[in-house]
């Protein structure tokens, strides 16, 4: 090896001499695989950004004649264009013990909607034509009948999230008008996302009724003017107030809505199709419920607790969703053909509740049972106590889930994983924060969170069909 340590003009430029030419290093046989994986383009733009980096070296005194063969530049060439061509979205592991994880992309899929989304990708399918007529279709149509057969609903229409839900509901009804809503659910949700500004930004005036944690039938009636639009209530789905407390529930609003000519419309957040308590989760109201309790609109996210795509589902009054579907903002939040596709394919689940614990995949993490995380647990402790190596202690310990993305938050799920101190009880510092950022340099990154001294990997996301790549991957094989 011929080092540069000095920097002298003469040995600099006869080192410089050794840079081989780009044609011909594009020529030779080691850059004859890498241009058919990658193309000459990209090829060629990374193998000119190597040597401009090994002429930096060089200029500094730290390159060696031996990194320009061919051997060396295919390899450092190869090394920057997997990087470069590398996925943004990328596949991880969710041991946070959060189900419903926003930042993780909430909801999975099932491998019925898998399956949907792939055939219209790969198809041309109807999405806006009517097979029966031959003229041009709605789009709605094609999930319509099955939200309405799940719901109890007159129509429904569909957009890209609830918060679009929401934004077009009051856009097309409330505009220049006032929309009462309780003043304890005026709630905040992901990204400073506030009901008072969505309500601003359509055009509607918020009018508070109550206080924070005691709201009255009266103070709605009384509220009631000439300019008010219509009466919302707003699920807490991502916060709880207890005590002395009182709430108006639409069984009760309904009946005052109706007297006084005005619509009811229910932000559910979550939205749930069926009573979760069967599976001895928490109690929630389902959207039928709601409906059948006297709301007109009903507005819902299909990637929380309903385990679908992202999609905000708007269920009510035939009269009230047909003027929401001509408002012009319906065009901008409506949802493409894959959306639709996952959609229809989870709905359709439904229609066999006695089945949809095992392959709804939301509802199967949410209810799979301690004991198959705790022999998990026991199965990848040793690798991962050899990945962390002596310095660390890794333990099996039961631990807390939660469901996520808002959805009853004070309620946890008993769960089981894997905890990572500093061994001899000592206090870890950084050293746990090192272990945490390798995980999520991972091939495929591996999160969990850090508390109370300690790493936690939760393995309620973990399953059965993905526990030999995670352990490969801990020791070092690959995932």
């Amino acid at each position: 090896m011929s080092d540069v340590t000095g920097g002298e003009g003469r040995e600099l430029r006869a080192l410089m001499a050794r840079v081989p030419s780009v044609e011909r290093v594009m020529a030779s046989a080691v850059f004859e695989p890498l241009i058919a994986d990658y193309g000459r383009t990209q090829t060629l733009t990374m193998l000119r950004a190597t040597l401009d980096a090994w002429r930096t070296d060089a200029q500094a005194g730290r390159a060696s004649v031996d990194a320009l063969t061919d051997t060396m530049l295919g390899h450092a060439v190869s090394l920057r264009l997997a990087k470069h061509t590398q996925s943004r979205v990328r596949s991880v592991f969710n041991l946070t013990g959060t189900v419903l994880h926003t930042n993780l992309g909430r909801a999975l899929l099932p491998d019925e909607a898998v399956r949907a989304v792939a055939d219209v990708l790969t198809r041309p399918a109807n999405l806006e034509f009517d097979l029966d007529t031959g003229a041009r279709g709605d789009r709605d149509d094609l999930v319509n009948d099955l939200i309405c057969e799940l719901t109890g609903a007159e129509a429904a229409t569909v957009v890209n999230n609830n918060a679009a839900a929401v934004l077009l509901t009051l856009s097309a009804l409330a505009p220049r008008k006032e929309v009462i809503v309780s003043r304890g659910e005026l709630v905040e949700i992901g990204g400073a996302f506030r009901i008072p500004d969505i309500m601003s930004r359509a055009g509607a005036k918020l009018r508070e009724v109550g206080t924070t944690n005691r709201t009255h039938l009266k103070d709605y009636d009384e509220a009631i003017n000439a300019k008010t639009a219509l009466l919302m209530k707003v699920h807490c789905s991502n916060y709880a107030v207890t005590g002395f407390t009182k709430e108006v529930t639409t069984a009760e609003l309904a009946p005052l809505a109706r007297e006084r000519g005005l619509p009811v419309a229910v932000d559910l957040g979550s939205g749930t199709l069926v009573d979760l308590a069967q599976w001895g989760l928490p109690r929630e109201a389902t959207v039928r419920e709601t409906v059948e309790a006297g709301a007109d609109l009903v507005t819902f996210s299909g990637d929380k607790l309903l385990g679908g795509p992202q999609a905000g589902l708007i269920v009510g009054r035939k009269d009230l969703i047909a003027k929401i579907k001509k408002h012009p903002l319906k065009r901008a939040l409506r949802v493409g053909k894959l959306t639709l596709a996952a959609l229809e394919a989870v709905l359709r689940l439904y229609r066999s509740p006695e089945t949809l614990q095992t392959r709804l995949t939301t509802l199967r993490l949410l209810t799979r049972p301690a004991d198959a995380m705790r022999l998990a647990a026991e199965r990848i402790q040793p690798a991962l106590q050899r990945m962390t190596g002596d310095a660390f202690a890794v333990a099996c310990e039961p631990m807390f889930s939660q469901i996520g993305s808002g959805a009853l938050p004070v309620d946890v799920l008993p769960s089981y994983g894997l905890t990572v101190r500093l061994a001899g009880g000592k206090r870890a510092g950084g050293q746990l924060n090192r272990i945490e950022k390798k995980l999520r340099a991972m091939p495929r990154p591996v999160i969990g969170r850090i508390a109370d001294g300690a790493l936690w990997l939760d393995l309620r996301c973990l399953e059965e069909f993905d526990e030999a790549a995670f352990i490969a991957q801990l020791e070092g094989e690959g995932a």
